[in-house]
């Protein structure tokens, strides 16, 4: 068999357990690996130089890339959201299969039709939400349909959280354990859903006080609230007609009351730049979004215009972050969604002792045999260390095992693609399982009102 050479294009922390199963995978097969970053000593430090090739990169720079990408049998791009097209376009035009976790942006969909015409398959969506998320749902959802099933309910909630022993003496009981920044800006727009056969939207004002307890056989309770546009998957899981759907976001009970106070004060708005923010600290950034009163302190203020208690847990989750010190933040030009992003990282970077842990949970309900059912999937993974998180593992095994696929030619769809076909999802949903990720399902008779 002739030799294959894949690219790997970024190979920041959520590339850490796919760079261990790519250099594991080629020990048996003939390919070769070339891993590029923008950070050469980051990846000099990760990866010895005998496994792969490593090179230093930018993708911004077009005819660098284009050089690096013809080298390729297929090109895993693990670079932010944005640059995905910059490589995806070198791909399509020199004929290269292409790999990635993130959704499809509308730059990329228009490469669509020039991708089936050079017979070369986009692959995206492929890490874990978006990725685990469709693979588990459309393995059901194509099971219930084959037996004549008609869709009534689907709904969907993914989180990124704390192994329970990494909660201990953490009021949140989280951290940051993917991109701060999504964290902070996470549910900003009008969230869109259906529910029984309504259209429902709520307000990013609201959006912290709607949510819904969701238990997890095996992991807890948990609260959920609704993530931005559930209307997309309508089409890309073909459930057109189903009267509710609805897709959301896990925390721990009690997150979203207290993360509310800083999205009804404007801590997270991304739009302007504050004035001085470079000799600003965090008590005076919490208080310049409160009424002056020169005798009233900032916790006063702050209880009276959200009406909570001095005694709350609210309260104690603000305090134990620290917004109330008097401590300089230091950073120039920034919205207030940076700097709260900038405070928050003290507290919640991960320690060197701490795991995190994902948790993934589908409710389907249905009508079939002349009854209806309800039917739950669910899946918890928990990482190693800081090193071998279950985000990496989560997001960096699908696309792996995604890009053997395509290598060992088990994957013959062209053009701008999402792992909802059969296909795709059967054989990386059963790879999956020896890697510990495994769905659980049960089934009961449901009286749906």
């Amino acid at each position: 068999m002739a030799s294959k050479t894949i690219l790997l294009i970024g190979a920041g922390r959520s590339s850490n357990v796919l760079i261990q199963f790519l250099l594991e995978q080629k020990k048996n097969a003939n390919w070769s690996l070339i891993i590029a970053d923008a950070d050469h000593d980051m990846l000099q430090a990760k990866v010895p130089a005998e496994e792969a090739t490593l090179t230093t990169l930018d993708v911004n720079n077009a005819e660098d890339c284009a050089n690096w990408v013809q080298k390729a049998d297929i090109v895993i791009s693990m670079v932010p959201a944005h640059l995905h097209t910059h490589v995806a376009i070198n791909c399509v035009k020199y004929q290269k299969h292409m790999v990635t976790a993130s959704y499809v942006s509308k730059e990329m969909q228009a490469l669509d039709k020039q991708a089936k015409a050079n017979k070369i398959l986009l692959l995206n969506e492929i890490g874990l939400d978006p990725g685990l998320d469709h693979l588990s749902a459309m393995k059901i959802i194509d099971n219930l349909r084959g037996n004549g099933a008609e869709m009534l309910n689907f709904e969907s909630f993914a989180g990124g959280l704390l192994a329970p022993d990494s909660e201990k003496d953490n009021p949140w009981k989280y951290k940051f354990t993917w991109n701060p920044r999504n964290v902070v800006l996470a549910g900003q727009g009008t969230v869109k859903f259906i529910q029984q056969g309504r259209y429902k939207y709520i307000p990013y004002q609201r959006l912290f006080r709607r949510t819904e307890v969701i238990e997890v056989e095996g992991f807890g309770k948990f609260e959920g609230y609704a993530n931005r546009d559930s209307l997309k998957y309508i089409d890309a899981y073909k459930l057109r007609g189903i009267p509710t759907i609805y897709r959301g976001t896990l925390r721990r009970p009690g997150f979203c009351r207290a993360w509310n106070v800083f999205v009804q004060i404007g801590a997270t708005d991304d739009t302007y730049i504050m004035e001085d923010t470079e000799n600003m600290t965090n008590r005076q950034f919490i208080n310049s979004f409160l009424s002056y009163n020169p005798y009233d302190s900032v916790e006063l203020k702050l209880m009276h215009y959200l009406h909570l208690d001095q005694d709350s847990d609210i309260m104690e989750k603000l305090e134990w972050l620290g917004i109330f010190e008097d401590k300089k933040i230091g950073i120039k030009d920034a919205t207030p969604a940076q700097v709260l992003q900038y405070i928050l990282q003290d507290k919640w970077s991960l320690n060197p002792d701490d795991r995190d842990m994902i948790v993934m949970w589908h409710q389907f309900i249905y009508n079939i045999d002349g009854k209806t059912e309800r039917r739950l999937s669910s899946m918890g993974v928990t990482g190693e260390d800081t090193e071998k998180t279950a985000m990496a593992k989560t997001v960096g095994l699908p696309v792996g095992i995604a890009t053997k696929l395509v290598l060992e030619n088990k994957i013959q769809s062209y053009g701008v693609q999402i792992p909802t076909i059969r296909q795709i999802y059967e054989p990386i949903l059963q790879e999956l399982e020896q890697h510990g990720i495994n769905f659980k399902e049960q089934t009961m008779d449901w009286e749906y009102l």
